[in-house]
């Protein structure tokens, strides 16, 4: 079945601008949107009562004025953290961000989001699809919206839920091995992502002409990722797409 007609850029921002700005927040994604980066990449999990969150970490400790584990909060203690001022004090007060709100904001301002279904260790990713996805799908269109996962359950999951034409999937790898195929096929992934760093140019020849996007994280080095753009890479997910001006290929 077809996929969405999913025009991806050359540029993603990596948690929202995270260069400029706390990872995961809704003042990263208007950063980004500031800066004319159309899409971003952003990190959705559960709160311990539920709540989806965006949010990249086990635990709270290196992103907010907190300390413990993200499922150890229910959404009004989720609420008195301080998930700005870590980053610098003109974020002083920012809060985690609800997979609604961010939503909502993805919305208002007409981008695009490579969304990760985060699946840490003991967390239950059938829980995670279920209470993500419907919203998703509610608030923004298939050519707006790209979810992956390094969880092969979670998407199985999401492929239950929505077929390939109304819901594109990305396949999160470190590296790409001999049998990423196994991984991609069973979901009917759009895209294949993976660690810049890790690309083996034979391996990406294999995705590109199998018809799988690539897309890799999470590249800041302009120069030393350009010969990969000659290897068929699609997209780049950097901390600051900004750096990449001037260095990108021809369409």
């Amino acid at each position: 079945m077809p996929h969405p007609d999913l025009p991806l850029p050359r540029l993603i921002a990596h948690r929202g601008l995270s260069a400029h700005a706390p990872e995961n927040t809704l003042s990263a994604v208007r950063a980004a949107h500031a800066a004319g980066i159309g899409w971003v990449e952003l990190d959705v999990q559960l709160l311990g009562d539920g709540t989806p969150v965006i949010w990249h970490d086990a635990n709270i400790r290196r992103c907010s004025d907190g300390r413990g584990r993200l499922t150890d909060l229910n959404l009004a203690a989720a609420r008195r953290l301080d998930a700005g001022s870590w980053f610098g004090d003109a974020f002083l007060g920012e809060r985690i961000a609800t997979l609604g709100e961010m939503l909502a904001l993805l919305d208002e301002l007409e981008m695009g989001v490579n969304l990760e279904l985060k699946v840490n260790r003991g967390r239950d990713p059938l829980a995670l699809v279920k209470a993500v996805l419907p919203p998703v799908m509610e608030a923004l269109p298939p050519t707006r919206c790209l979810v992956s996962s390094f969880n092969d359950t979670a998407l199985a999951q999401a492929r239950a839920l929505a077929g390939p034409e109304s819901l594109a999937l990305g396949v999160l790898f470190e590296a790409i091995g001999r049998d990423w195929r196994r991984h991609c096929e069973p979901v009917q992934a759009f895209s294949v992502h993976a660690d810049w760093r890790r690309l083996k140019q034979a391996r990406v020849r294999e995705v590109v002409e199998a018809g799988y996007r690539l897309l890799c994280y999470t590249a800041n080095d302009p120069a030393a990722f350009a010969p990969r753009w000659q290897w068929g890479v699609t997209a780049v997910i950097s901390d600051d797409p900004s750096r990449f001006n001037g260095h990108l290929p021809d369409a």
